[in-house]
Protein backbone atom coordinates (compact mmCIF):
# COMPACT_ATOMS: atom_id res chain seq x y z
CA UNK A 1 0.00 0.00 0.00
CA UNK A 2 2.66 2.66 1.10
CA UNK A 3 4.67 1.70 -2.59
CA UNK A 4 1.52 2.10 -4.46
CA UNK A 5 0.68 5.65 -2.39
CA UNK A 6 4.04 7.02 -3.23
CA UNK A 7 3.76 6.30 -6.80
CA UNK A 8 0.97 8.22 -7.31
CA UNK A 9 1.99 10.98 -4.69
CA UNK A 10 4.99 11.25 -7.04
CA UNK A 11 3.03 11.37 -10.38
CA UNK A 12 0.70 14.32 -8.81
CA UNK A 13 3.70 16.22 -7.72
CA UNK A 14 5.02 16.22 -11.08
CA UNK A 15 1.57 16.88 -12.45
CA UNK A 16 1.03 20.05 -10.32
CA UNK A 17 5.13 21.30 -10.93
CA UNK A 18 4.04 21.16 -14.79
CA UNK A 19 1.03 22.77 -14.07
CA UNK A 20 2.95 25.59 -12.43
CA UNK A 21 5.54 25.97 -15.38
CA UNK A 22 2.74 25.96 -18.02
CA UNK A 23 0.89 28.70 -16.43
CA UNK A 24 4.15 30.92 -17.30
CA UNK A 25 4.33 29.60 -20.53
CA UNK A 26 6.69 33.25 -21.84
CA UNK A 27 4.68 33.05 -25.32
CA UNK A 28 1.34 33.33 -24.00
CA UNK A 29 2.17 35.59 -20.74
CA UNK A 30 3.12 38.01 -23.89
CA UNK A 31 -0.27 37.49 -25.78
CA UNK A 32 -2.13 37.93 -21.97
CA UNK A 33 -0.20 41.57 -21.92
CA UNK A 34 -0.02 42.96 -25.31
CA UNK A 35 -2.32 43.63 -27.87
CA UNK A 36 -2.70 45.16 -30.84
CA UNK A 37 -6.02 46.92 -31.81
CA UNK A 38 -5.60 49.17 -35.02
CA UNK A 39 -2.61 50.80 -35.15
CA UNK A 40 -2.68 50.97 -30.95
CA UNK A 41 -0.14 48.84 -29.04
CA UNK A 42 -1.71 48.65 -25.67
CA UNK A 43 -0.02 46.67 -22.85
CA UNK A 44 -2.67 45.37 -20.01
CA UNK A 45 -4.79 42.42 -18.98
CA UNK A 46 -8.48 41.96 -19.44
CA UNK A 47 -10.35 45.33 -19.61
CA UNK A 48 -7.62 46.80 -16.80
CA UNK A 49 -5.13 49.55 -19.84
CA UNK A 50 -1.50 50.13 -18.07
CA UNK A 51 0.20 51.80 -21.49
CA UNK A 52 -1.36 52.72 -24.58
CA UNK A 53 1.11 53.58 -28.04
CA UNK A 54 0.05 54.86 -30.85
CA UNK A 55 2.42 52.68 -33.52
CA UNK A 56 2.02 55.10 -35.88
CA UNK A 57 4.50 57.87 -34.42
CA UNK A 58 7.37 56.05 -35.28
CA UNK A 59 10.04 55.12 -38.08
CA UNK A 60 10.89 51.32 -37.20
CA UNK A 61 9.92 49.17 -34.86
CA UNK A 62 12.95 46.95 -33.39
CA UNK A 63 12.92 43.83 -30.63
CA UNK A 64 15.88 43.30 -28.61
CA UNK A 65 16.40 41.32 -25.42
CA UNK A 66 18.00 38.23 -23.48
CA UNK A 67 17.25 36.11 -21.32
CA UNK A 68 16.35 31.73 -21.01
CA UNK A 69 12.56 32.63 -21.69
CA UNK A 70 13.47 35.64 -24.67
CA UNK A 71 13.16 33.61 -27.61
CA UNK A 72 8.90 32.09 -27.25
CA UNK A 73 8.49 36.26 -25.99
CA UNK A 74 9.77 37.41 -29.30
CA UNK A 75 7.79 35.15 -31.03
CA UNK A 76 5.33 36.01 -29.76
CA UNK A 77 5.59 39.95 -30.34
CA UNK A 78 6.63 38.62 -33.94
CA UNK A 79 3.09 37.55 -34.39
CA UNK A 80 1.65 41.02 -33.13
CA UNK A 81 3.50 43.23 -34.67
CA UNK A 82 4.21 41.19 -37.89
CA UNK A 83 5.87 43.38 -40.38
CA UNK A 84 5.92 46.44 -38.56
CA UNK A 85 9.33 44.83 -37.15
CA UNK A 86 12.17 46.49 -38.80
CA UNK A 87 15.34 44.30 -37.33
CA UNK A 88 15.70 42.35 -34.06
CA UNK A 89 18.70 40.76 -32.25
CA UNK A 90 17.99 38.33 -29.01
CA UNK A 91 20.22 36.53 -26.81
CA UNK A 92 19.25 33.45 -25.51
CA UNK A 93 20.75 30.42 -23.53
CA UNK A 94 22.54 27.60 -25.81
CA UNK A 95 19.07 25.12 -26.54
CA UNK A 96 16.48 27.56 -26.29
CA UNK A 97 16.18 29.34 -29.78
CA UNK A 98 13.51 29.31 -31.88
CA UNK A 99 13.24 30.32 -35.58
CA UNK A 100 11.60 33.81 -36.00
CA UNK A 101 10.82 35.52 -39.01
CA UNK A 102 12.18 39.05 -38.09
CA UNK A 103 14.66 38.87 -35.09
CA UNK A 104 18.15 36.81 -35.77
CA UNK A 105 18.69 35.17 -32.24
CA UNK A 106 22.32 34.71 -30.85
CA UNK A 107 22.86 31.18 -28.32
CA UNK A 108 25.07 31.70 -25.50
CA UNK A 109 26.33 30.09 -22.21
CA UNK A 110 24.98 30.45 -19.24
CA UNK A 111 25.19 31.17 -16.25
CA UNK A 112 28.97 31.52 -16.70
CA UNK A 113 28.94 34.17 -20.12
CA UNK A 114 30.73 33.18 -23.30
CA UNK A 115 31.60 35.05 -26.01
CA UNK A 116 29.04 34.56 -28.24
CA UNK A 117 27.08 36.26 -25.61
CA UNK A 118 29.52 39.07 -26.02
CA UNK A 119 29.16 39.30 -29.81
CA UNK A 120 25.56 39.23 -29.80
CA UNK A 121 25.46 41.88 -26.59
CA UNK A 122 27.59 44.45 -29.06
CA UNK A 123 25.30 43.89 -31.93
CA UNK A 124 22.22 44.81 -29.69
CA UNK A 125 23.74 47.20 -28.25
CA UNK A 126 24.83 49.09 -32.09
CA UNK A 127 21.20 48.59 -32.97
CA UNK A 128 20.00 50.79 -29.73
CA UNK A 129 22.39 53.33 -30.12
CA UNK A 130 21.53 54.03 -33.80
CA UNK A 131 17.88 54.11 -32.93
CA UNK A 132 16.71 58.10 -33.22
CA UNK A 133 13.47 59.84 -31.81
CA UNK A 134 11.00 58.62 -34.05
CA UNK A 135 11.94 54.55 -33.32
CA UNK A 136 10.34 52.36 -30.78
CA UNK A 137 12.19 49.75 -28.75
CA UNK A 138 10.57 46.78 -27.86
CA UNK A 139 12.75 44.90 -25.35
CA UNK A 140 12.02 41.43 -23.56
CA UNK A 141 14.06 40.19 -20.77
CA UNK A 142 13.87 37.02 -18.97
CA UNK A 143 15.82 35.53 -16.41
CA UNK A 144 19.26 34.17 -17.90
CA UNK A 145 19.59 37.67 -19.09
CA UNK A 146 22.53 38.89 -16.46
CA UNK A 147 24.85 36.31 -18.09
CA UNK A 148 23.32 36.05 -21.66
CA UNK A 149 23.98 39.95 -22.02
CA UNK A 150 27.44 40.38 -21.59
CA UNK A 151 30.01 43.39 -22.60
CA UNK A 152 32.56 44.48 -20.33
CA UNK A 153 33.19 48.04 -19.02
CA UNK A 154 36.44 49.25 -19.27
CA UNK A 155 39.45 47.07 -20.09
CA UNK A 156 38.04 44.15 -18.10
CA UNK A 157 38.21 41.07 -20.10
CA UNK A 158 35.61 38.14 -20.83
CA UNK A 159 37.43 35.83 -18.85
CA UNK A 160 37.77 38.09 -15.62
CA UNK A 161 34.19 38.13 -15.77
CA UNK A 162 33.65 34.67 -16.17
CA UNK A 163 35.81 34.22 -13.01
CA UNK A 164 34.48 37.06 -10.97
CA UNK A 165 30.67 35.46 -11.84
CA UNK A 166 32.08 32.08 -10.71
CA UNK A 167 33.40 33.12 -7.75
CA UNK A 168 30.23 35.16 -6.68
CA UNK A 169 27.90 31.93 -7.61
CA UNK A 170 30.73 30.00 -5.48
CA UNK A 171 30.56 32.26 -2.69
CA UNK A 172 26.67 31.85 -1.39
CA UNK A 173 26.20 35.44 -2.74
CA UNK A 174 22.04 36.48 -3.60
CA UNK A 175 21.07 37.15 -6.58
CA UNK A 176 21.04 40.64 -6.28
CA UNK A 177 24.16 40.64 -4.87
CA UNK A 178 25.75 39.30 -8.00
CA UNK A 179 24.10 41.32 -10.05
CA UNK A 180 24.99 44.74 -8.44
CA UNK A 181 28.69 43.19 -9.40
CA UNK A 182 27.75 42.55 -12.81
CA UNK A 183 25.97 46.10 -13.48
CA UNK A 184 29.30 47.42 -12.06
CA UNK A 185 31.31 45.94 -14.74
CA UNK A 186 28.91 45.95 -17.43
CA UNK A 187 28.46 48.40 -20.20
CA UNK A 188 25.07 46.98 -20.65
CA UNK A 189 23.18 46.35 -17.57
CA UNK A 190 21.96 48.18 -14.59
CA UNK A 191 19.97 50.61 -17.53
CA UNK A 192 22.57 51.10 -19.54
CA UNK A 193 20.26 49.91 -22.14
CA UNK A 194 18.09 52.58 -21.51
CA UNK A 195 21.28 55.20 -21.85
CA UNK A 196 21.99 53.81 -25.43
CA UNK A 197 18.72 53.84 -26.73
CA UNK A 198 17.89 57.22 -25.86
CA UNK A 199 16.16 59.17 -27.14
CA UNK A 200 14.39 56.21 -28.92
CA UNK A 201 11.04 55.06 -26.94
CA UNK A 202 11.00 51.61 -24.97
CA UNK A 203 8.60 49.25 -24.03
CA UNK A 204 10.24 46.88 -21.92
CA UNK A 205 8.75 43.41 -20.82
CA UNK A 206 9.91 41.40 -18.16
CA UNK A 207 9.19 37.76 -17.11
CA UNK A 208 10.67 37.97 -13.57
CA UNK A 209 13.04 35.51 -11.91
CA UNK A 210 13.86 37.25 -8.84
CA UNK A 211 12.43 37.25 -5.42
CA UNK A 212 9.87 40.08 -4.66
CA UNK A 213 9.94 40.73 -8.76
CA UNK A 214 12.12 43.84 -8.21
CA UNK A 215 12.65 45.35 -11.95
CA UNK A 216 15.87 46.27 -11.53
CA UNK A 217 17.44 43.02 -10.51
CA UNK A 218 15.46 41.01 -13.36
CA UNK A 219 18.87 40.28 -15.82
CA UNK A 220 20.55 43.14 -13.76
CA UNK A 221 18.25 45.79 -15.23
CA UNK A 222 19.36 46.45 -18.67
CA UNK A 223 16.54 49.19 -19.24
CA UNK A 224 15.75 49.78 -15.04
CA UNK A 225 16.98 52.83 -13.02
CA UNK A 226 19.85 51.31 -10.85
CA UNK A 227 19.55 52.03 -7.58
CA UNK A 228 23.17 50.06 -6.51
CA UNK A 229 26.52 52.15 -6.80
CA UNK A 230 30.35 50.87 -7.00
CA UNK A 231 30.59 51.18 -3.58
CA UNK A 232 27.78 48.39 -2.90
CA UNK A 233 29.40 46.22 -5.58
CA UNK A 234 33.10 46.56 -3.65
CA UNK A 235 31.28 46.11 -0.17
CA UNK A 236 30.15 42.83 -1.97
CA UNK A 237 33.80 41.75 -2.65
CA UNK A 238 34.74 42.90 1.01
CA UNK A 239 31.57 41.03 2.48
CA UNK A 240 32.57 37.21 0.82
CA UNK A 241 36.33 38.01 1.13
CA UNK A 242 36.32 37.41 -2.21
CA UNK A 243 40.12 35.92 -3.45
CA UNK A 244 42.18 36.61 -6.49
CA UNK A 245 39.72 39.57 -7.68
CA UNK A 246 41.07 40.16 -11.23
CA UNK A 247 42.83 43.40 -11.06
CA UNK A 248 41.07 45.12 -13.79
CA UNK A 249 38.14 44.37 -11.85
CA UNK A 250 39.69 46.34 -8.94
CA UNK A 251 41.01 49.10 -10.82
CA UNK A 252 37.46 49.58 -12.79
CA UNK A 253 35.37 49.62 -9.57
CA UNK A 254 38.08 51.77 -7.92
CA UNK A 255 37.77 54.17 -10.74
CA UNK A 256 33.65 54.42 -10.07
CA UNK A 257 34.01 54.58 -6.43
CA UNK A 258 36.27 57.76 -7.35
CA UNK A 259 33.96 59.58 -10.20
CA UNK A 260 36.15 58.56 -13.05
CA UNK A 261 33.76 56.41 -14.31
CA UNK A 262 30.29 57.13 -14.70
CA UNK A 263 27.36 55.12 -12.26
CA UNK A 264 25.34 53.28 -13.46
CA UNK A 265 21.69 55.23 -14.88
CA UNK A 266 19.71 56.46 -11.62
CA UNK A 267 15.68 57.14 -11.65
CA UNK A 268 15.91 60.92 -11.75
CA UNK A 269 17.56 60.71 -15.42
CA UNK A 270 15.58 62.11 -18.23
CA UNK A 271 16.47 58.67 -20.28
CA UNK A 272 14.03 57.23 -18.54
CA UNK A 273 11.40 59.12 -19.36
CA UNK A 274 10.94 57.22 -22.67
CA UNK A 275 11.36 53.83 -21.15
CA UNK A 276 8.08 51.95 -20.42
CA UNK A 277 8.71 48.86 -17.69
CA UNK A 278 6.24 45.94 -17.35
CA UNK A 279 6.55 42.25 -15.68
CA UNK A 280 4.54 40.10 -17.82
CA UNK A 281 5.23 36.54 -15.69
CA UNK A 282 6.28 35.74 -12.11
CA UNK A 283 6.82 33.33 -9.35
CA UNK A 284 3.62 33.77 -7.50
CA UNK A 285 1.32 33.46 -11.04
CA UNK A 286 3.53 30.07 -11.13
CA UNK A 287 2.26 28.96 -7.22
CA UNK A 288 -0.95 29.82 -7.80
CA UNK A 289 -1.12 27.86 -10.63
CA UNK A 290 0.33 25.25 -8.60
CA UNK A 291 -2.71 25.37 -6.14
CA UNK A 292 -5.37 25.34 -8.57
CA UNK A 293 -3.75 21.94 -9.82
CA UNK A 294 -3.42 20.64 -6.55
CA UNK A 295 -6.82 21.46 -5.35
CA UNK A 296 -8.23 19.59 -8.44
CA UNK A 297 -6.27 17.01 -7.07
CA UNK A 298 -7.72 16.70 -3.67
CA UNK A 299 -5.19 18.28 -1.69
CA UNK A 300 -5.92 20.96 0.65
CA UNK A 301 -3.23 23.77 -0.47
CA UNK A 302 -1.34 26.58 1.52
CA UNK A 303 1.09 29.22 -0.50
CA UNK A 304 3.78 29.74 1.76
CA UNK A 305 5.68 32.72 -0.21
CA UNK A 306 6.76 33.40 -3.15
CA UNK A 307 9.84 35.40 -1.48
CA UNK A 308 11.79 32.46 0.29
CA UNK A 309 15.41 33.21 0.56
CA UNK A 310 18.50 31.62 2.40
CA UNK A 311 21.08 28.82 2.52
CA UNK A 312 19.40 25.63 0.49
CA UNK A 313 19.74 23.31 3.00
CA UNK A 314 18.14 25.24 5.88
CA UNK A 315 15.07 26.12 3.36
CA UNK A 316 14.70 22.15 3.22
CA UNK A 317 15.07 21.76 7.27
CA UNK A 318 11.98 24.09 7.42
CA UNK A 319 10.20 22.43 5.05
CA UNK A 320 10.50 18.81 6.44
CA UNK A 321 9.77 20.73 9.59
CA UNK A 322 6.09 21.80 8.31
CA UNK A 323 5.77 17.89 6.89
CA UNK A 324 6.47 16.48 10.61
CA UNK A 325 3.97 18.77 12.09
CA UNK A 326 1.16 18.17 9.31
CA UNK A 327 1.76 14.27 10.21
CA UNK A 328 1.53 15.52 13.95
CA UNK A 329 -1.18 17.94 14.18
CA UNK A 330 -2.34 18.55 10.72
CA UNK A 331 -1.34 22.07 10.49
CA UNK A 332 -0.70 24.33 9.32
CA UNK A 333 -2.63 21.74 6.68
CA UNK A 334 -4.77 18.87 7.29
CA UNK A 335 -4.38 15.99 5.27
CA UNK A 336 -4.27 15.86 2.28
CA UNK A 337 -2.17 18.37 2.26
CA UNK A 338 0.06 20.21 -0.44
CA UNK A 339 2.18 23.02 0.63
CA UNK A 340 3.59 25.37 -2.01
CA UNK A 341 6.71 27.75 -1.87
CA UNK A 342 8.69 29.81 -4.34
CA UNK A 343 11.85 31.75 -4.59
CA UNK A 344 15.74 31.25 -5.16
CA UNK A 345 18.04 29.84 -2.35
CA UNK A 346 21.67 29.87 -2.25
CA UNK A 347 24.28 27.34 -2.19
CA UNK A 348 27.63 27.46 -0.83
CA UNK A 349 29.63 25.10 -2.52
CA UNK A 350 32.57 23.30 -0.52
CA UNK A 351 32.63 19.92 -2.41
CA UNK A 352 33.28 19.36 -5.92
CA UNK A 353 30.47 17.00 -7.06
CA UNK A 354 27.54 18.29 -9.82
CA UNK A 355 24.71 19.46 -8.89
CA UNK A 356 21.99 22.41 -7.64
CA UNK A 357 20.42 24.29 -5.68
CA UNK A 358 16.64 22.40 -5.80
CA UNK A 359 18.92 18.65 -6.08
CA UNK A 360 20.39 19.62 -2.94
CA UNK A 361 17.24 20.71 -1.45
CA UNK A 362 16.05 17.23 -2.05
CA UNK A 363 18.91 15.28 -0.44
CA UNK A 364 18.50 17.80 2.49
CA UNK A 365 14.83 17.05 2.67
CA UNK A 366 15.60 13.24 2.29
CA UNK A 367 18.02 12.59 4.97
CA UNK A 368 15.45 14.53 7.15
CA UNK A 369 12.49 12.74 5.64
CA UNK A 370 14.18 9.06 6.66
CA UNK A 371 11.86 6.76 9.03
CA UNK A 372 8.47 8.99 8.75
CA UNK A 373 5.66 7.16 7.29
CA UNK A 374 5.34 6.87 3.18
CA UNK A 375 2.82 9.08 3.04
CA UNK A 376 5.04 12.40 2.33
CA UNK A 377 6.73 13.61 -1.11
CA UNK A 378 8.67 16.90 -1.73
CA UNK A 379 9.74 17.95 -5.06
CA UNK A 380 11.82 21.02 -5.91
CA UNK A 381 12.30 22.49 -9.15
CA UNK A 382 13.88 25.06 -11.55
CA UNK A 383 10.84 26.11 -13.99
CA UNK A 384 13.92 26.63 -16.57
CA UNK A 385 14.45 22.87 -16.45
CA UNK A 386 17.90 23.29 -15.84
CA UNK A 387 19.24 23.01 -12.06
CA UNK A 388 22.32 24.45 -11.71
CA UNK A 389 24.79 23.17 -14.60
CA UNK A 390 22.80 19.71 -15.27
CA UNK A 391 20.25 18.40 -17.34
CA UNK A 392 17.75 17.99 -14.59
CA UNK A 393 15.14 20.69 -13.29
CA UNK A 394 15.72 18.98 -9.95
CA UNK A 395 14.34 15.79 -7.60
CA UNK A 396 11.17 14.31 -5.96
CA UNK A 397 11.79 12.75 -2.65
CA UNK A 398 10.11 10.78 -0.04
CA UNK A 399 11.03 8.94 3.22
CA UNK A 400 12.44 5.80 1.33
CA UNK A 401 15.00 7.70 -0.97
CA UNK A 402 18.13 7.45 1.80
CA UNK A 403 17.74 3.84 1.93
CA UNK A 404 17.69 3.23 -1.39
CA UNK A 405 20.72 5.21 -1.57
CA UNK A 406 22.08 2.69 1.31
CA UNK A 407 21.42 -0.18 -0.43
CA UNK A 408 23.16 1.32 -3.50
CA UNK A 409 26.38 1.51 -1.10
CA UNK A 410 25.68 5.72 -0.94
CA UNK A 411 25.57 7.95 1.96
CA UNK A 412 23.41 10.29 1.52
CA UNK A 413 25.13 12.91 4.00
CA UNK A 414 28.90 11.75 2.52
CA UNK A 415 27.40 13.38 -0.90
CA UNK A 416 25.17 16.21 0.90
CA UNK A 417 28.44 17.52 1.70
CA UNK A 418 30.37 16.98 -1.49
CA UNK A 419 27.49 19.18 -2.68
CA UNK A 420 27.11 15.91 -4.99
CA UNK A 421 23.48 15.58 -5.40
CA UNK A 422 23.41 14.76 -9.08
CA UNK A 423 24.96 11.76 -8.85
CA UNK A 424 23.09 10.42 -5.72
CA UNK A 425 19.58 10.96 -7.47
CA UNK A 426 21.05 9.32 -10.69
CA UNK A 427 21.49 6.37 -8.86
CA UNK A 428 18.27 6.34 -6.63
CA UNK A 429 16.00 7.45 -10.09
CA UNK A 430 14.77 10.14 -8.07
CA UNK A 431 16.21 12.91 -10.64
CA UNK A 432 13.08 15.44 -11.99
CA UNK A 433 13.76 15.91 -15.73
CA UNK A 434 11.75 18.49 -18.02
CA UNK A 435 13.59 19.56 -20.51
CA UNK A 436 14.33 23.10 -21.29
CA UNK A 437 11.08 24.94 -20.68
CA UNK A 438 11.97 28.34 -22.39
CA UNK A 439 10.75 29.94 -19.09
CA UNK A 440 12.34 31.27 -16.02
CA UNK A 441 10.11 32.50 -12.93
CA UNK A 442 12.65 30.93 -10.12
CA UNK A 443 11.83 27.76 -8.31
CA UNK A 444 9.15 25.65 -7.11
CA UNK A 445 9.14 23.29 -3.86
CA UNK A 446 6.39 21.33 -3.28
CA UNK A 447 5.42 19.46 -0.04
CA UNK A 448 2.60 16.75 0.04
CA UNK A 449 1.27 14.52 2.56
CA UNK A 450 -1.57 12.09 3.06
Amino acid sequence: MGDSLLKQMRLEAAEIFMSSINSVDPYRAVKRFVHIEGNSLIIGVDSRILFKLDLGNFNSISIVGGGKATAPMARAMEELLGERISEGFINVKYGFAEDLSYTKVTQAAHPLPDIEGVKGTRKILELLEMAGESDLIISLISGGGSALLPYPAGKITLSEKQHITGSLLACGASIDEINTVRKHISSAKGGQMARAAFPATTVNLMLSDVVGDKMDVIASGPFVPDSSTFEDALKIIKKYELKDVPYSIQEYLKAGLEGKVNETPKSNEQIFEKVQNFIVGSNILALEAARERAEKLGYKTLILSSMIEGETREVALVHTGIAKEILKTGLPVSCPACIISGGETTVTIKGNGLGGRNQEFCLAAAIELEGLPPRVVMLSGGTDGNDGPTDAAGAIVEPGTVGRGRDAGMEANDFLNNNDSYHFFENTQDLLFTGPTKTNVMDIRLVLVK
